[in-house]
């Protein structure tokens, strides 16, 4: 295999796109999601368009011991993992002590812990060769307080935070690490988040081209992407001057309509 990506969450929305691009520019993937028969069905497709080899693993990542399970079986198989694509990841609405912790814990489980061991696992042999990307789907709302969606935010928070200082860290390795941050992207995450219908994601971003302008800010090395430019004109030049307590209404309101 080469210029191999690993993505996670490949079966469907941001991760499915950004396999679609690697693919269109020849190099080869491992696929990882839950759904097997969404993978196959992904891999059939790349292999017959762009002639590229696909590997299919699949694992839920918020299983204690998946992510270490994962590394096993790509270095195990003599893969060399060049792109590194941690986008596996799902919110959930509601009150934070309304809702039943144990759907919070996974939640952390998914989105920060098999994030920050699969990142640490790979990104040290990227490291070791002097050379390797890596692309975190992060979120405009690890910028902002996240009333009625608050574990969410927090891990998306820890995502940007982890990001700015690993990339500091990585200067002059050879080794990159971006943060994706788009705002709503039209993709299973509403449903699956309880947003079905809600109006916060009217207008949201196709996954498509938040793919294409993730994929590309990687391409370059940036560190932090905001996707759509009306949120960071929000988080940078609007939200230092905006009151914690307003800003936080403002998002209560969103999540609640």
């Amino acid at each position: 295999m080469k210029n191999t990506a690993l993505i996670t969450g490949a079966s469907s929305g941001i991760g499915k796109e950004l396999a679609k691009i690697h693919a269109s520019k020849g190099r080869d993937l491992i696929l990882v999601a839950r759904r097997k028969e969404l993978l196959q069905a992904l891999k059939e497709e790349l292999v017959k368009k762009y002639n590229v080899e696909v590997q299919v693993i699949q694992k839920d990542l918020s299983v204690v011991g998946s992510s270490q399970e994962l590394y096993d079986e790509v270095v195990q198989n003599g893969w060399e993992v060049e792109y590194l694509f941690n986008n596996a990841g799902f919110g959930g609405k509601g009150a934070f002590l309304d809702r039943e912790l144990e759907a919070d814990v996974v939640m952390v489980r998914l989105n920060v812990m098999a994030l920050l061991k699969l990142t640490h696992l790979f990104g040290k042999d990227m490291k070791a060769r002097g050379k390797g990307k890596i692309l975190q789907t992060a979120s405009t709302a690890g910028f902002l307080p996240g009333p009625y969606q608050n574990t969410y935010f927090a891990t998306k928070a820890f995502v940007v935070s982890h990001t700015k200082g690993l990339a500091h860290e990585l200067k002059g390795t050879g080794v990159t690490v971006t943060a994706l941050c788009p705002g709503p992207v039209a993709t299973e995450f509403a449903q699956v988040a309880g947003f079905g219908g809600s109006q916060m994601f009217d207008g949201a971003a196709s996954a498509q081209k938040t793919a294409q302008k993730a994929y590309a800010a990687m391409e370059k090395g940036k560190t932090i992407f905001i996707s759509e430019l009306k949120f960071a004109l929000l988080i940078r030049v609007l939200m230092p001057f905006m009151p914690l307590s307003i800003t936080s209404a403002i998002i209560a309101k969103m999540q609640q309509s």
